[in-house]
């Protein structure tokens, strides 16, 4: 999980299971830097958050909800500062596995599983390997129960050109995740994203439930944009932000006496939470007392309310009420929660992400039938190629086009479904479920059968239509195999390309362009649109050239392909394979083609360490950043 603040003070004293949380920060500012000037994101910001209590925190868009929870919860990004106490029942210390959950306003769900499935494998990631498979199916039926989603536990998630279960019930579904094992701290970013009134009413009266089930007295905070009346009335404490100052924090039902003794009462029969957000709201040039003739901006009504509450009996209470908790000793939060064992955690995502391939006809489905196509389309073309001396071009002009058209189909066909992956891990790594290690092998092994299908399939056909090297049936069993061989390792490289790519670039747009801006160099200096010996020597060949995976793969293909044949260029005049790969195509014969081989599958172990180096490195950097941040 990710640090709140430096763990070395942790204390050794534990609390019981069924014992709640309580979160208090204070004197809390937040800024980030463009790198000329600095900017305040949070200003000051003093509150606690108590077991068995729904905080919610309101304010218009920008006002700093969403920065306060990642605060609060330790994942501010590295190039954003924060200073003041953040104290976990008034010590300094993590936020351990199974401890809390974060609900985050995107809903990273695999859009194939269905709603009762998705549980069962965060359940099988979560418990440990001691608890029963029966004991962990429980669980997850009784969480998909509590939350309303008992009818849809056979609906498939569903996504983009796919129907499946509804905006408040995927995000019901995401609360299911976090509160699986019963966390004691939840956190929401605006819950009720995107629903209607009734939806949204539904799930927060759900998680306003959760604050006293099971014996545990939750803590929950929750931002929230616009609630409705009967939501309002869910909340126990509010807090109110405008451009990242606290305007109110106390009891939500005290805020309408706040406002109305600083000459902002609510309208009778008005919305509370609608009066305060337009009072509070300076985003519109209008009088923020339209309707009361007052005259008043919005700017000056804000600037009113905050220093108000500033000099209140209220802040005071709060600042009395930080300092007690601080100051009694309710004991630091044991880690007790027990992961489900690595190699346990490998199965569950093999077999999870495995179920998903399948299902999903987008991905390898669709990326087959166009590879069988093309394989079609070239067979026809280049149909028994022969051994004349046109078939020597032919030959390297085939190669070249099924490599260069296998990486790029390969690319657009696979990047969406592993951006998905990508941001569903990110989501589970983030809340502890599971570490880097784990998703990299449950990602590169439930893959493999079905990069062998749409390789071997289309491989096949273009190689016998092709007549390559003899064709299928005159033992040319040991060049087949090499082809397909070759195939496979270039779409488990563009798909370890993608998972880098991802890695440092989340976005669609920008992955597709770095991607394939990195596999356009990789094609160009492969030695076929320009000879090896004729590639400019700096940068280009050094190191380009020996970089490029398409040079290896090539470079395997014609050895593969020209080795052993003889080609007839004239009449009565013959000439080697081995003499066409010197002189022709400039290849390397000082190893075989199995080391080629060998590389391809080398640089394939070195693109997915690349993975996992990056994203380790943004989680031990992370730290580091923000304490050198912290002491600028």
């Amino acid at each position: 999980m990710s640090k709140l603040l430096d763990p070395s003070t942790e204390s050794h004293i534990g609390i019981t299971e069924g014992e709640g949380i309580t979160m208090t920060w204070e004197n809390l500012w937040v800024t980030v830097s463009d790198g000329k000037k600095t900017k305040p994101i949070l200003e000051g910001l003093t509150g606690y958050a108590q077991p068995g209590r729904l905080l919610a925190i309101m304010g218009p868009s920008g006002c700093g909800k969403s920065t306060l929870l990642d605060a609060l919860s330790g994942r501010l990004s590295p190039n954003i500062k924060h200073k003041g106490k953040i104290l976990i029942n008034g010590h300094k210390q993590e936020l351990a596995y199974g401890i809390s959950g974060y609900v985050t306003q995107d809903d990273a769900l695999l859009s194939t599983l269905t709603a009762q499935e998705t549980l069962y494998y965060s359940a099988q990631l979560q418990f440990s390997d001691s608890m029963p498979i029966s004991e962990k199916k429980e669980r997850a039926d009784v969480t998909l129960r509590e939350m309303g989603l008992q009818n849809a536990i056979n609906t498939r998630v569903g996504g983009w050109g796919s129907k499946g279960l509804s905006g408040g019930q995927k995000r019901r579904l995401s609360i299911c995740i976090e509160i699986l094992t019963h966390p004691r701290l939840l956190f929401l970013d605006e819950p009720t994203s995107g629903l209607d009134s009734a939806a949204s009413y539904y799930v927060m009266r759900r998680i306003a439930n959760l604050v006293q089930k099971d014996g545990i007295q939750r803590t929950i905070v929750a931002s929230i944009h616009q609630p409705s009346s009967e939501i309002f009335e869910l909340f126990h404490h509010l807090c109110l932000l405008s451009s990242g100052k606290t305007v109110y924090f106390g009891p939500a039902f005290d805020a309408n006496q706040f406002f109305a003794s600083n000459g902002f009462p609510c309208p009778t029969l008005h919305n509370p939470s609608d009066h305060y957000l337009r009072i509070i709201n300076k985003d519109f040039e209008q009088d923020a007392e339209e309707g009361f003739g007052s005259g008043i901006t919005a700017e000056e009504a804000i600037n009113i309310l905050v220093k108000s509450y500033s000099l209140s009996q209220i802040k005071n209470k709060v600042n009395t009420e930080v300092a007690n908790i601080n100051q009694s000793d309710s004991g630091a939060v044991e880690k007790k929660r027990v992961h489900a064992a690595f190699l346990t955690q490998c199965l569950v995502l093999i077999r999870r992400s495995a179920l998903n391939y399948f299902r999903d006809l987008s991905n390898y489905w669709l990326r087959l039938a166009v590879f069988i196509a093309i394989a079609l389309s070239l067979g026809s073309i280049y149909y028994d190629i022969g051994f004349g001396a046109g078939s020597i071009q032919a030959r390297g002009s085939l190669l070249t086009f099924f490599i260069s058209l296998l990486s790029f189909m390969t690319l657009v066909g696979g990047f969406a479904p592993m951006l998905e992956e990508i941001k569903v891990f990110e989501r589970e790594r983030l809340n502890g479920h599971y570490g880097v290690t784990a998703f990299l092998t449950g990602n590169t092994f439930s893959a493999v059968p079905y990069m062998l299908i749409v390789t071997m399939v289309p491989g096949v056909i273009s190689y016998y239509l092709c007549g390559l090297h003899k064709g299928l049936f005159h033992n040319g069993a040991e060049h087949l195999i090499y082809f397909v061989s070759v195939l496979f390792a270039i779409v488990m490289w563009v798909e370890s390309l993608m998972l880098v790519v991802g890695s440092v670039s989340p976005n669609y747009v920008i992955g597709m362009f770095i991607a394939g801006g990195v596999q356009g160099i990789m094609i160009l200096v492969c030695g076929f649109y320009r000879l090896p010996n004729d590639i400019p020597k700096p940068l280009w060949k050094y190191p380009l050239y020996y970089l490029s995976f398409q040079k290896y793969a090539l470079q395997g293909y014609f050895k593969n392909e020209f080795e052993g044949l003889t080609f007839v260029i004239g009449h009565n005049m013959n000439i080697s394979g081995r003499e066409i790969l010197r002189e022709t195509w400039h290849v390397e014969m000082g190893h075989s083609k199995w080391l080629d081989l060998g590389i391809l599958f080398v640089m394939i172990v070195v693109y997915r360490m690349l993975f996992l180096a990056i994203t380790k490195s943004k989680e031990k950097l992370k730290p580091v950043f923000a304490a050198i941040t912290a002491r600028c």
